[in-house]
């Protein structure tokens, strides 16, 4: 089967509902959701079970409530004999990933991503920044078009780097639509503006990382017992204090995605395994590697199928 990836969602895969199968029939699973309670002093569990979904969509509450969701997941796969090689996670999912690999504990995890969350919506007014997905445009050319459009209209840069074909690109209004109309003019099959509470990944957000940066140095962070893919390089690491400066870096920078993707198969990875609710990156692998195998695991049916495949 070759070696075994983990791979955690980040914000826009949350969803009312996530994790409450699983919470209801596995004891290790449910335990999470109380310990994030908990820890966060107020019913987290309730808002991601039963609550409005406007409200999770908050960025305060989305990013705890899928750091929770996902790591209860993985108590779950773990106490099935569930084991992986690597771990990696989609901008807050790259939290998810580094409590997975023993590099952070849930509850200071927990903790520093509900900050994260509050400091990000903070950074920059609301109506001021927004997101786009430009479809269909090479990297390189894509960048060209946001340095233009930040000359000419306002601060503007890619943010997520996917897979081949789809970039996300992240500033102000004014430099995503100016951007978008380049792209378009220079040969974007697509351009989707994303409805997003911030323009994140960018310049913008610097603000954030900034407070990020000082909440960070407060934080334990171990050497993970397995490689974490970082968002900033797409590249291994294991040094707690490079773990310590790219989770400061990559809240302004962009997210190497598809080269986190490379990365994982040039190491001999061929299972992913995608915990959390959709499966929005494991469409992504399959497009960077259609021979790759994806397990998305989020209720009792996907958990069965994906143990049934990893254990033969």
């Amino acid at each position: 089967m070759g070696k075994i990836a983990l791979l955690f969602p980040g914000q826009g895969s949350q969803q009312v509902g996530m994790g409450k199968e699983l919470a209801e029939k596995y004891e290790v699973c449910k335990k999470i959701f109380e310990e994030g309670d908990k820890v966060l002093g107020e019913s987290l569990s309730d808002l991601i079970f039963a609550g409005d979904e406007e409200t999770l969509k908050r960025t305060e509450n989305t990013q705890p409530a899928l750091l929770t969701t996902s790591i209860a997941i993985w108590e779950v796969l773990k106490e099935k004999g569930v084991d992986a090689d690597y771990a990696s996670g989609h901008s807050l999912g790259e939290y998810s990933a580094l409590v997975a690999s023993g590099a952070l504990t849930f509850l200071e995890a927990c903790l520093a991503v509900r900050k994260r969350g509050q400091w990000m919506e903070e950074a920059v007014p609301v109506g001021q920044g927004t997101m786009a997905a430009i479809l269909g445009m090479e990297r390189d050319e894509l960048v060209q078009v946001t340095k233009e459009a930040s000359e000419s209209a306002g601060a503007v840069q890619p943010a997520n780097f996917n897979c081949p074909g789809q970039i996300v690109i992240s500033g102000t209004v004014e430099g995503v639509q100016a951007a978008s109309e380049l792209a378009r003019e220079r040969g974007a099959k697509r351009v989707i503006p994303l409805s997003v509470s911030g323009p994140f990944h960018s310049s913008l957000m610097q603000p954030a990382a900034d407070k990020m940066k000082a909440h960070l140095q407060t934080v334990t962070i171990s050497t993970p017992r397995i490689p974490v893919i970082a968002n900033v390089t797409g590249e291994k690491v294991t040094d707690p204090e490079t773990i310590r400066q790219l989770l400061y870096e990559q809240i302004y920078s962009p997210v190497l995605w598809e080269d986190t993707v490379r990365t994982l198969v040039n190491e001999g990875v061929e299972t992913f395994i995608e915990l959390g609710p959709g499966k929005v990156l494991s469409g992504l692998v399959k497009k960077v590697n259609r021979r790759a195998t994806v397990l998305p695991v989020y209720d009792e049916e996907t958990l069965e199928k994906a143990i049934t495949t990893i254990k033969g």
